[in-house]
């Protein structure tokens, strides 16, 4: 791309104000360029001698043929054109934005993008919210089956779920980057498909298990087979997204799991019944049919994912695909125009080990890392213990399945709530930390209170508030992707937080030991340094990004508007090192 129109690709015109706290833009471009045409020494010489007579006839002429840029955009909710604060969109106005990216003069109105969002949401965002409850379903139905006695008929120990439960996050953990660099290479689009495949045979497999060695088998296989979907799926939803909005769609993304986990235990409740049915256990028929659903649902991914925006056509999609001509210029356009890192590799284009290394050494996405370590920590050890506490405490296996359901469905209405807050206030650190405020009350009643001593419908009562508490996780995840700003960056970052997530599943798997039970105290002791330790970790993490914007507004601000002009259009800084991008705090 000629250098002056990848500086055009950054800069706009008419405005002086930052666009979403990343990109700047200059008021005096259009007359500099022309000024350069005919021939300027001072210009030349202020602009460096890098940007051709060529390049500006090139960006001129894109300027020139688009018309008006567009209104400002009034960022709204999932739901409502609002924008708060009784401002509302103009329907009718351009909604272009006053950047370019790939076609400067492409023009829709808001209405036309915003019928667009919905028919996205409805083609792309239900399918894989659809495919991630198959993914719960298959990696948390072991809480279910453990209430059918598969730990005594396997011979097991609960220290021998912990192991179980650890080595399945290992694997998922292992298993992120491998499986992120190979849907890179192959396309989001069939490698997705073929993890549910190949992980619905092992998990209906478990059918048969008739040892602890063949536990510990099916859970390393499984956790290998469905490491890297998450992150792979997020990537996805970027090709289709605006960056704001994938962040409120990463929360009903999550809902979808919790949806699963209610899902789970009316379906447990109901599978469980089939216990004797052939002279089986319950379990083992939860395992094989839950299976066999996520199969389906495989099988359905190959003809429901297209492989982006502008490739939905198909024999199973229809010939005439899913998008007009026109749908697929505004996606791609206005994608591209609010992120340009994302048009700067192709979705079927694989990572170097030279990019991979780059992005694994980005430090600037460190601090996101260990929060995805640490910060569910203290709900994450509850949560996997919870079947198993309700049925010590006198719970038959069937109430057991059901009082779970009011903690999930709690756990959604928060969600959505915090996911939607963040969005709301900007504030990334701060909104994320507050599971971790909410978290305080219950602990302390959990290491302090003995519960032998309570109606075990006070303790049923303070477990569902306590783990229905608000997911930060889709913030967080939203967080790393904006704080990428690189396709490159994005993938591997993406992979390596949810790394992290997992290294914090195998830290939660063996807090709670058997020597500790029943009320572990030792255990909850831990739980509450672990929310000590993250309130403190997210203060850190925002004034770290405070830290890292102010360094660049002092560097930038110095620059004159011609030092400016020759950065950005010879600069090889690339993603969150450019002078000119702001983190997300």
């Amino acid at each position: 791309m000629p250098p002056i129109v990848r500086l055009y690709n950054t800069f706009g015109s008419g405005s002086t104000e930052r666009n979403s706290g990343s990109r700047v833009q200059l008021t005096d471009i259009d007359e500099r360029l022309e000024e350069w045409k005919d021939g300027d020494e001072d210009v030349k010489s202020e602009y460096g001698s890098d940007i051709s007579k060529e390049d500006a006839d090139i960006t001129t002429a894109l300027i020139g043929e688009g018309g008006a840029l567009g209104e400002p955009e009034v960022r709204r909710n999932f739901w409502s054109t609002s924008g708060g604060k009784g401002k509302e969109q103009d329907l009718d106005s351009i909604a272009t934005q006053n950047f370019h990216r790939f076609s400067p003069k492409a023009r829709w109105t808001w209405r036309e993008e915003n019928a667009l969002v919905r028919k996205i949401d409805m083609r792309i965002m239900l399918w894989t919210c659809l495919m991630f409850c198959a993914l719960e379903m298959d990696r948390a139905n072991i809480k279910q089956a453990v209430t059918d006695d598969l730990l005594p008929e396997l011979g097991l120990t609960t220290n021998d779920y912990n192991i179980g439960n650890s080595l399945f996050s290992l694997s998922f953990l292992l298993a992120e980057v491998p499986s992120q660099l190979v849907s890179k290479w192959l396309g989001p689009d069939r490698w997705i498909p073929t993890q549910m495949v190949l992980w619905s045979i092992v998990a209906s497999s478990q059918f048969t298990l008739a040892s602890r060695a063949g536990y510990l088998v099916s859970r390393v296989l499984l956790g290998t087979l469905q490491g890297g979907f998450i992150p792979t799926v997020v990537l996805y939803l970027s090709y289709f997204y605006k960056a704001h909005e994938l962040t409120i769609r990463m929360g009903f993304f999550w809902t979808a799991m919790v949806f699963a986990d209610i899902f789970a235990a009316f379906s447990a409740f109901a599978l469980l019944h089939l216990r004797g049915w052939g002279g089986l256990s319950g379990w083992r028929w939860l395992f094989l049919i839950e299976g066999v659903i996520t199969l389906v649902f495989g099988l359905l991914s190959f003809g429901l994912m297209p492989a982006g925006p502008t490739q939905t056509a198909s024999w199973f999609r229809g010939k005439k695909g899913w998008f007009t001509p026109r749908e697929e210029i505004i996606i791609v356009n206005r994608v591209i125009r609010d992120d340009p890192s994302k048009g700067g590799m192709h979705n079927r284009e694989a990572i170097s080990f030279k990019l991979l290394w780059k992005s694994l050494w980005d430090y600037d996405l460190w601090p996101l890392y260990l929060i995805g370590i640490f910060n569910h920590i203290p709900f994450a050890t509850p949560n996997i213990y919870l079947t198993l506490s309700l049925k010590g405490m006198g719970f038959t296996t069937f109430q057991t399945n059901l009082l779970v359901i009011p903690s999930q469905l709690l756990h959604i209405v928060n969600m959505l709530i915090l996911t939607y807050l963040s969005q709301m206030i900007s504030q990334m650190s701060l909104v994320a930390m507050i599971p971790q405020i909410w978290a305080i009350p219950f602990l302390l009643w959990l290491r302090f209170v003995d519960a032998s001593g309570v109606s075990k419908w006070t303790t049923w009562l303070v477990m569902s508030i306590f783990l229905g508490s608000p997911y930060a996780h889709p913030i967080q995840v939203g967080w790393v992707s904006r704080n990428a700003n690189t396709v490159r960056s994005r993938t591997v970052g993406a992979a390596m937080y949810n790394m992290c997530v997992q290294a914090g599943g195998i830290i939660s798997a063996n807090i709670y030991r058997a020597d500790d039970a029943p009320q572990y105290h030792r255990g909850n002791s831990v739980l509450l340094g672990a929310v000590g330790f993250n309130i403190v970790l997210y203060l850190s993490t925002k004034a770290y990004y405070v830290f890292r914007n102010r360094q660049r507004d002092r560097v930038w601000d110095a620059m004159s508007e011609g030092e400016k002009f020759h950065y950005l259009s010879t600069t090889n800084d690339s993603g969150n090192k450019r002078l000119d991008f702001r983190f997300a705090s």
